[in-house]
């Protein structure tokens, strides 16, 4: 797992960028002088902005409906978690814009590569809101752990060896 946006996985399976790229600003108002340079006042925090872009090979790595599943997540237009595959929380994001490309066509029409840029714009929603949003952290933290995958495969087992 490479970073996850909400529910969205990015992954070599799903998507997988090539490239992160992230720009931050601060608003430094300016005032006309005569005969000085402007001057500037820090009113605050400005845009950051996450621009993921890459390609994915249909047949063989990454998938055109991870591109649609990305598409209705905008149109939703909410905010959405982001976090990196090492833990790192960047902060709620709306998906702002996709571009794609598809080359390499076969004689179905059908792309044998796709490029992709996806840009994400953070948003002061709380990150706890978001998680909150995504259901009970606590039950979705015990069927993270060990116990809790063991005790899914067990059940699994359990209702196989029922069946048979």
């Amino acid at each position: 797992m490479m970073m996850v946006l909400g529910m969205f996985v990015f992954s070599l399976p799903t998507l997988a960028y090539q490239e992160l790229q992230r720009k931050t600003d601060w608003k430094h108002p300016s005032t006309s002088r005569v005969g000085a340079r402007n001057a500037r006042q820090f009113t605050g925090k400005g845009d950051d902005t996450i621009t993921l872009s890459g390609w994915i090979a249909p047949e063989l790595t990454g998938s055109v409906y991870s591109l649609d599943a990305l598409r209705l997540m905008g149109d939703t237009g909410k905010s959405w978690i982001l976090i990196a595959g090492t833990g790192r929380i960047y902060g709620s994001f709306v998906i702002t814009g996709m571009t794609e490309g598809r080359t390499v066509l076969g004689q179905d029409g059908d792309a044998g590569k796709i490029d992709f840029t996806i840009t994400l714009e953070r948003t002061d929603e709380s990150v706890l809101g978001l998680l909150n949003t995504l259901g009970d952290l606590g039950s979705i933290k015990n069927m993270l752990s060990l116990e809790g995958i063991s005790n899914s495969v067990s059940n699994f087992a359990s209702d196989v060896r029922g069946t048979f």
